[in-house]
């Protein structure tokens, strides 16, 4: 692989919140790469700094020390390049479902049918096509994961960052939910990014990473006895 292959580099970045005695370092000075075609999970207990990992490489956030860069994606990412599958809501209220699916097509400059034909395909891939004309409030927050999933993969971005996509889903839809977000990596091309507490989730992707008071370890043995000292008692 060459440079244009990287898509979004950490070097020592770190994100503090506050200052002073109140100041909390959500993220110690993370290092890593993400490339073409990576297929990657970071865990890591709640408030572990996994969600303020994702927002750095999405641009979301600034880093308060190191450097983010993205150079496989000619300079900070956009929608159309780096799609994030959020924890919390992220539906816009006074859009439907399928308006809210489309909405970043239609903000690139792409046609209103054709982006709504594109929302529709993309909701279909995560069985929620019936919900198209419902609004946000309608949908329980199993629903609501479903649609932002189908948001950003009707971009068709080429990272994708996912925080927690199956946390509010049962077993079978969770499971879909990543096949989905797997496929369409592939069909993409694109470097997959899966944030997850569930180690069923993590072991689906090639490459695991934990995070743990801020700090991410990217060397799979760390991973290994993380997940065999959370996985005691869990079912398979």
């Amino acid at each position: 692989m060459n440079s244009a292959d990287v898509l979004v580099r950490c070097e020592a970045a770190a994100r503090t919140y506050g200052a002073g005695a109140a100041a909390v370092v959500a993220v110690h000075g993370a290092s890593c790469e993400i490339r073409t075609g990576d297929r990657i999970a970071i865990t890591g207990p709640s408030g572990s700094g996994k969600s303020t990992l994702l927002h750095l490489l999405a641009a979301l956030e600034e880093p308060t020390t190191g450097r983010v860069c993205w150079p496989g994606l000619a300079g900070k990412p956009g929608p159309n390049t780096v799609g994030v599958v959020f924890q919390g809501p992220s539906l816009i209220p006074a859009l439907d479902v399928v308006e809210n699916t489309a909405l970043p097509l239609v903000l690139s400059g792409q046609p209103e049918p054709s982006a709504r034909r594109r929302a529709l395909d993309c909701l279909a891939l995560v069985a929620a096509a019936q919900l198209a004309d419902k609004l946000p409030e309608e949908l329980s927050g199993g629903q609501a994961q479903r649609v932002a999933v189908a948001r950003v993969l009707a971009a068709a971005p080429r990272l994708i960052l996912a925080d927690e996509p199956t946390g509010q889903l049962d077993r079978a839809t969770g499971r879909h939910v990543v096949d989905v977000l797997l496929a369409t990596a592939d069909s993409l091309g694109a470097g997959l990014v899966v944030a997850t507490h569930d180690l069923r989730v993590a072991r689906r992707l090639s490459r695991q990473w934990s995070m743990h008071d801020g700090r991410l370890q990217t060397d799979p043995d760390a991973f290994s006895s993380s997940a065999s000292a959370t996985s005691q008692g869990a079912g398979p």
